[in-house]
């Protein structure tokens, strides 16, 4: 098989997993993305060569994260009121992170504080965006969704303008040519210039109604190119986050998860910052659309 139809085909497979789980339901989405955290996780300290017990340690802490927040937002009402299971989660939460910082005592690693340093980076820089997705999930499926779309729209819109740009006798303009040499100034405005316009196209299907109440005005409108301006800068900066990673350990993916598309953090690096950022920023939006 061509790496052009691999690409196609896993590619397609991987856009209708994420929509589907989403759209299903919430168990479908918990499921799925549940999996998909433990794997990146996984990949990290796979990248940043911890070993074995270090990895299942931070697996098994980001499982619990993922598993709290989802359950507090997501759960039926009562059995997400029920704060003595959140109390044992963070008891055993604390023990599994105790438990692989001590271990550390027996282990011949040389550089202990650089191990405790990547297990909690990985809760950090990718258990707790998952999380954060969960919080979309919750306040409006369509929202996660929404951020999803517009991420893909603007790696497509960065690209296609990218390419354009750098044919011009004088090339274009690089972001950080030391970590990803193909991202320009012109690609980042031209992917914010596609993501505005489809966030448009979006709202007009009412993707945005669980925040944006009553008739529109121009508060609505600047939600909107706000929504689609921060969705693609924190997009593009956890992407550079995780190609500099990349290169500094001299890899060109971070796993082989999907076939011609790399591993789990090569597909979801741009949501490593854009998730927490935009759950916040929806947050804050939805309770001030009851206040205005």
């Amino acid at each position: 098989m061509s790496e052009f139809w691999k690409r196609t085909i896993f590619g397609a497979i991987y856009v209708a997993a994420v929509v589907g789980s989403i759209l299903w339901n919430a168990w479908a989405f918990c499921l799925l993305f549940g999996v998909i955290c433990l794997w990146a996780v996984r990949e990290f300290h796979g990248l940043v060569g911890s070993s074995r017990g270090l990895s299942g340690g931070a697996q098994i802490g980001a499982l619990l994260l993922w598993v709290a927040v989802s359950c507090y937002l997501l759960a039926p009402e009562g059995l997400a009121k029920s704060w003595g299971a959140y109390i044992l989660i963070g008891c055993a939460y604390l023990l599994v992170s105790f438990a692989v910082l001590i271990d550390e005592l027996w282990s011949k690693a040389e550089n202990p504080v650089a191990n405790w340093g990547n297990l909690f980076i990985s809760q950090a820089m990718i258990a707790l965006p998952f999380c954060s997705m969960a919080a979309l999930f919750a306040l409006d499926k369509w929202l996660l969704l929404a951020l999803f779309v517009l991420i893909w729209v603007n790696d497509t819109g960065a690209y296609c303008v990218g390419s354009l740009t750098a044919k011009r006798a004088e090339g274009n303009h690089k972001m950080f040519p030391r970590v990803s040499p193909k991202k320009s100034w012109e690609g980042l405005f031209g992917g914010v210039a596609f993501a505005i316009g489809a966030a448009y196209i979006l709202n007009h299907f009412g993707w945005f109604d669980s925040v944006l109440l009553g008739e529109r005005t121009w508060q609505h409108d600047v939600f909107i190119i706000l929504f689609a301006g921060l969705t693609c800068t924190f997009g593009t900066l956890g992407d550079l986050m995780e190609s500099l990673l990349k290169r500094t350990v001299g890899v060109k993916d971070s796993g082989h998860f999907l076939p011609g598309h790399g591993g789990v953090l090569d597909r979801f690096d741009s949501m490593l910052l854009a998730a927490p950022v935009m759950a916040v920023f929806c947050w804050i939006c939805y309770g001030l659309s009851f206040l205005l």
